[in-house]
């Protein structure tokens, strides 16, 4: 029996966010899973083909093996296909709907799974393996979700309301760039006038995610992150200025290079936005997806 399970594309930071917000965007990886007798075997179509290894250091088969492990279960063989809609090094959580995917899938294809291994179980396994939660926590939980870590040490994923009308225009440059090369040119400070002032942004954009949309420009300017990664991507900084400095609530999606901009109602914006893309760029319109990864019908 094969099973199929779909994972969404996520925008982690969304500017003063920095490694606690997270956004999944109705962009869906689709990976199929079936146990066999003996053996691997590994198909991808889509992003990554040619490029990925098809073999058991591929990520997803990597996630799965977590997911079985703490499941108990050594299964013989296994047949993984995978189609990539997500670009990868993109700042579009690639990775992590990978590990998301394969944690779903391997639970789905073990008998009484789901009552086994919690969603808090695999976000915690996510973590292990992606290292922190803001991407991965929207890939499973869906929507806008806040994550991080107390002071005990235990993870937490709170999904908070977002506008019906408010989507995202990601614009997206032909050459990848790594996350350890953009957290590269971090500093391991930053002044405490600019840690509060993204504490403040943060706080704005979750009231206007969930309804006071003519706060996104306001709530989405960071001080954090992006103006120190300026030396990796500067034409993705370049096109956030532009875009900011003409309204737009712009910021680097992720780690980058990919720009996302919110925006809000049916009127057209994103097809307006279109102007701003640079030579050589895609340009999309995507969804807030309410819903992360999931095990679709057979």
């Amino acid at each position: 029996m094969s099973v199929r399970v779909t994972v969404p594309a996520t925008s982690a930071n969304l500017g003063p966010g920095f490694d606690c917000l997270g956004l999944a965007l109705g962009l869906r990886d689709e990976l199929e899973g079936e146990l066999t007798d003996t053996g691997i075997g590994v198909d991808v179509v889509g992003e990554g083909a040619g490029s990925v290894p098809l073999d058991e250091t591929h990520l997803v088969l990597r996630a799965m093996r977590l997911a079985f492990d703490a499941l108990g279960e050594r299964p013989s063989g296994l047949r993984l296909s995978c189609r990539n809609a997500i670009p990868h090094a993109r700042g579009l959580g690639s990775s992590s709907a990978a590990i998301v995917g394969g944690l779903v899938l391997a639970r789905a294809l073990v008998v009484s799974g789901p009552e086994r291994l919690s969603d808090d179980d695999l976000l915690a396994l996510a973590v292990d393996q992606e290292g922190h939660p803001d991407n991965v926590a929207p890939a499973l939980h869906g929507g806008f979700v806040l994550s991080g870590t107390d002071e005990r040490g235990e993870l937490y994923a709170v999904g908070s309301p977002v506008d019906p009308q408010v989507s995202a225009v990601v614009f997206l440059p032909p050459e990848p760039l790594s996350t350890e090369v953009a957290r590269g040119l971090l500093p391991a400070s930053v002044p405490h006038a600019d840690a509060a002032a993204d504490a403040g942004a943060a706080a704005l954009l979750v009231a206007a995610l969930a309804g006071r949309t003519d706060q996104l420009w306001r709530a989405t300017r960071d001080r954090l992150h992006q103006e120190y990664r300026r030396p990796a991507m500067p034409a993705s900084l370049d096109l956030v200025d532009r875009l900011r400095a003409d309204g737009h609530a712009a910021v680097v999606s992720g780690a980058g290079p990919t720009v996302l901009v919110l925006v809000a109602g049916e009127d057209g914006a994103g097809a307006d936005l279109a102007a701003y893309a640079p030579d050589g760029w895609r340009h999309l319109r995507l969804p807030v997806s309410a819903d992360g990864a999931r095990v679709e019908p057979s």
